[in-house]
């Protein structure tokens, strides 16, 4: 009886070790809805997801990520003491990397501006944007010379709390451009009831701000930059263009 209960003993312990050891290789970062690189409801929750999830298992990790309003996945990120080791996709930035330990970049997206259709706008340096309506969502990081003039007040802009109320704007004649990714631009249009009758009213305007890097930013903490680090080598072992390719339908 007593080598029973030895043995049962052991067992257990086993299990609980396995238990604890599963815990410690499960990651949580936080999240918004942004299809198609992100999305709850999305296939893989998004493109974005799908490669960081990727990474990760090539390091024997979980990833588990939960998905809330852009500030507010923000604000959860940078809390001490909680569940969330930081929060993607993100565009870089000077003033986040002094909060958050920057990954490698996960893929790219082409930054640019929603138009409206019948009023597309011509523009040919930022210098030329002083007198538009421009919409931007709010927190969100855009471009770097872009930023710093909005800040400045040499550019005006009308911030909401999502792409797709800008996408709206812009379709309806209400601004004249909107700061947006195409293939968010593209996939709104294309899937938001919200946007179903205006369809055709919007473009993309054909210059670029920026083909900007994409990139999981993590707590600036030991642990932190210790998941930053082998979230890096995951991505050296997986194909990243053919993860964002298949997602985005490239």
């Amino acid at each position: 009886m007593k080598f029973l209960a030895r043995i049962s003993l052991v067992l257990c312990c086993m299990f609980i070790f396995s238990l604890s050891s599963h815990a410690d290789k499960t990651v949580y970062l936080t999240s918004l809805d942004w299809p198609p690189y992100s999305g709850n409801s999305l296939n893989e929750q998004g493109a974005s997801v799908a490669v960081a999830k990727a990474a990760f298992k090539a390091m024997g990790y979980n990833l588990v990520v939960e998905f809330f309003p852009w500030s507010r996945a923000v604000s959860l990120a940078k809390q001490p003491g909680n569940k969330y080791m930081g929060y993607f996709p993100e565009y870089f930035s000077d003033d986040v990397a002094k909060e958050f330990a920057y990954s490698e970049a996960m893929g790219t997206g082409p930054l640019g501006f929603a138009q409206n259709a019948k009023k597309p706008v011509s523009w040919s340096s930022l210098d030329d944007l002083d007198k538009f309506s421009i919409g931007v969502v709010r927190d969100y990081v855009n471009t770097a010379e872009f930023d710093k003039r909005v800040a400045s007040g040499q550019i005006k802009v009308i911030p909401v709390s999502a792409d797709v109320n800008n996408m709206q704007k812009v379709a309806s004649g209400r601004i004249d451009m909107a700061v947006v990714d195409k293939n968010v631009m593209n996939y709104l249009f294309d899937n938001d009831p919200k946007l179903a009758s205006m369809k055709g009213k919007a473009s993309f305007n054909s210059r670029l701000l920026e083909d900007k890097k994409l990139f999981v930013c993590f707590k600036k903490t030991g642990p932190g930059t210790k998941l930053r680090d082998i979230y890096n080598q995951g991505l050296q072992k997986i194909d990243v263009k053919a993860i964002m390719a298949k997602h985005l339908g490239q």
